[in-house]
């Protein structure tokens, strides 16, 4: 059975368009060698979860994931190094987005605090022309919880069936088919591109 088509595009951010840059340290700091087991560890986490939500303050934060994660540093040098994760768009994500926006709407689906939407992710231009900036710090939902999705079909013109979700973390597709969402896991721009380009979006 095919699937339906695509009317809407939603990109996660941090590392399909935007590189998170926290990896390679919290993976240092926390001991995992393996991505996927960090990122489903981080998504589970109280605290990250609460602070992406919106739900606590910097300081609540960085002493909960230090506790949590039993980290060889202070919830004052934790914080420092997170706010400063994000590296910048990857090379070809404003081209991708562009090329995606003359085909179909566009919008935005990423967990993120107010910390690095503020000092990061507000620079990106491109990212204000988009019809759609869903985001957890906003929504007070975090993916890849039922309610966030739940939350963003409620604010879409066009059923989660005909909505195509990008996301690099499996647990977050997996999230959004629950739903109904048409999702594809996607690591990067060149990725990205052949998702769009295989569901017809893209030539």
């Amino acid at each position: 059975m095919l699937p339906a088509p695509v009317d809407i595009v939603l990109f996660d951010l941090g590392g399909v368009l935007y590189d998170p840059g926290g990896v390679a340290p919290l993976r240092e700091m926390a001991g995992i060698d393996n991505d996927d087991e960090l990122w489903r560890r981080w998504l589970s986490c109280r605290w990250a979860r609460d602070y992406e939500a919106g739900r606590c303050s910097d300081q609540a934060f960085a002493q909960g994931v230090v506790e949590d994660w039993s980290l060889a540093l202070t919830p004052d040098e934790f914080l420092t190094a997170f706010g400063s994760w994000p590296n910048g768009p990857y090379e070809g994500a404003e081209e991708l987005v562009r090329d995606t926006m003359a085909a179909r709407p566009v919008g935005c689906l990423s967990n993120t605090n107010a910390k690095h939407w503020a000092a990061h992710f507000t620079h990106w231009d491109v990212l204000h022309e988009l019809h759609w900036r869903f985001l957890s710090f906003e929504l007070g939902h975090v993916k890849p919880d039922r309610e966030v999705f739940e939350a963003v079909a409620a604010q879409l013109p066009t059923p989660p069936d005909q909505v195509l979700f990008l996301d690099d973390n499996l647990i977050n597709v997996e999230g959004a088919r629950a739903l109904g969402f048409q999702a594809e896991r996607v690591q990067g721009v060149g990725q990205a591109r052949q998702a769009l380009v295989a569901r017809g979006v893209l030539g």
